[in-house]
């Protein structure tokens, strides 16, 4: 079986890694747009307050429910071809969302926006597994989270000049069609820049670390269809869907609804013990539940599940206060968070080119700043409550929060990948980022409901502190993650030292 030593460095890494940054900027800019374009598409489409929940909801299950069956069809057959189809589906779906003409149409491209989303995020992050390795690695992972913070910065602020160009009932459709630029962009790029194998060749296929082997694991049809394993993607997307519906529908969910939640408790149990059956039986899991000993993989996915369902939802609740809260628009809002992503791409450059080196102590010290900015906005917010303080002091100290972001998530998924097999990189990929779509649902309902709770007896700056101090009770928990695994690397060198 190949080992680190054989790894010959393709010189066109960077020019994939180039495609992979062009891709997820539009998906990301697609994701936060939409956030600001919600009043203009219901005033263009006359959509109620459930249509419009679906058009966030719709598109955050899709994306969600096919991660991980998508990064494991990209290890068996070439993540290059996915990738591809991937983008162009997401492509297709912007231009029938921005051509829609009833919310019902909207909803139904957005959820297929998802699936594009879904296929193309894995293969990207398995492509970086694949073409980097040691220190260069988590430089590439560096690049791909400062591109995460400029397109967080331009999403919000494109979208609030789009609508004031295109006006409030038509405005929002551009904030659909900026994609397809981007989109046609990628594809292109790929077609020309992917070296050859990684477009023809149908998958890695290294062999199963178990087994030891180095051969073709698909090297037939019949075998690669048991590879892909159906049943378990069935079963594993039933699972996360039951999961999530609730808390992506939030305040429309009706009451029986919340029975999906033991519901996907007994489909996850289901898909461990059809995945254990399958290892038993000889053939390839969709996951290969032997990942989840890695100690780093364990830990990392935890953590950063954990940190999503914190820190997402300090945006959300910046977004309510600044406009719901003191009447500012949508575009004076995003500017607030133009200082935090800029900070964010710095910091996500710095923390992949140092985080070889210092390991986890980046991510930790990272949640440190995360702590620091949530306390300072909650002084800001309290102050300016009690007329001694302005609002806009909020740019100095979300920039903390921004600074958290680059330092916690791209290292922290260098560190958690770095001892997985290749041949589950996309895999173990889509667990990390299912763990994410999980952690942002659940994260997000539960922290907004409170803050909503608490305005029904108070004001907004006592409902954005209720929030914050939610945010920081589960960032405190990811922290406790962080330096456990920090504890556990280091008694881990010391025995490596000793032995």
């Amino acid at each position: 079986m190949p080992t680190e030593s054989d790894f010959v460095p393709d010189p066109r890494r960077w020019r994939v890694l180039a495609v992979l940054v062009v891709a997820l900027f539009m998906s990301l800019v697609g994701v936060s747009i939409v956030n600001v374009a919600l009043p203009s598409i219901q005033a263009g489409l006359e959509a109620d307050q459930s249509e419009l929940q679906w058009v966030l909801s719709g598109y955050a299950l899709t994306f969600g429910i096919g991660l991980v069956t998508a990064g494991r069809a990209g290890d068996l057959y070439g993540r290059g071809p996915l990738f591809i189809a991937g983008v162009a589906l997401f492509t297709a779906a912007s231009v029938a969302s921005g051509l829609a003409q009833d919310a019902l149409t909207l909803n139904v491209a957005r959820a297929v926006q998802g699936v594009g989303s879904g296929l193309l995020n894995p293969q990207a992050v398995g492509m970086i597994q694949d073409h980097f390795r040691g220190a260069e690695r988590g430089r590439a992972f560096g690049v791909f989270g400062s591109a995460v913070g400029v397109s967080v910065a331009v999403g919000p602020l494109l979208g609030g000049l789009l609508i004031e160009a295109g006006g409030i009932t038509d405005g929002w459709r551009w904030t659909f069609f900026v994609n397809v630029p981007v989109g046609i962009l990628a594809i292109a790029l790929a077609l020309a820049w992917f070296p050859r194998p990684l477009l023809d060749r149908a998958g890695p296929n290294r062999g199963d670390p178990d087994r030891g082997d180095g051969g073709d694991a698909g090297s037939s049809g019949g075998r690669r269809s048991r590879d892909l394993d159906p049943v378990g993607a069935i079963l594993l997307g039933l699972a996360v869907l039951a999961v999530l519906l609730p808390f992506v529908e939030g305040g429309t969910a009706p009451a029986w609804i919340w029975l999906a939640l033991p519901a996907g408790a007994g489909l996850t149990a289901a898909w461990l013990r059809w995945e254990r059956r399958q290892k038993r039986r000889g053939r390839h899991p969709m996951v290969n539940l032997a990942i989840f000993r890695v100690r780093s993989f364990a830990n990392g996915s935890l953590l950063i599940t954990l940190y999503f369902m914190g820190i997402t939802s300090v945006w959300v609740l910046v977004a309510l206060y600044m406009q719901d809260g003191l009447g500012h628009t949508a575009l004076e809002s995003g500017f607030v968070g133009l200082p935090s992503a800029i900070c964010s791409a710095v910091a996500a450059a710095w923390g992949g080119r140092n985080v070889m080196r210092h390991g986890r102590k980046v991510v930790i010290g990272g949640m440190y700043f995360a702590l620091v900015g949530l306390v300072a906005s909650m002084a800001v917010v309290w102050l300016q409550g009690q007329g001694r303080a302005s609002e806009w002091w909020l740019l100095l100290t979300l920039a903390f929060v921004g600074i958290a972001q680059g330092s916690v998530i791209s290292p922290n998924q260098t560190l958690t990948l770095a001892d997985v097999p290749l041949e589950y990189a996309g895999s173990s990929g889509g667990i990390m980022q299912t763990g994410q779509r999980i952690g942002t649902s659940v994260g997000i309902a539960v922290i907004t409901a409170l803050a909503f709770r608490i305005l029904e007896i108070g004001d907004w700056p006592t409902a954005f502190i209720a929030g914050f101090l939610g945010i920081i009770v589960v960032v405190t928990l990811a922290l406790v993650v962080a330096l456990a695994d920090e504890r556990y690397r280091r008694r881990q060198l010391q025995y490596d030292a000793g032995g």
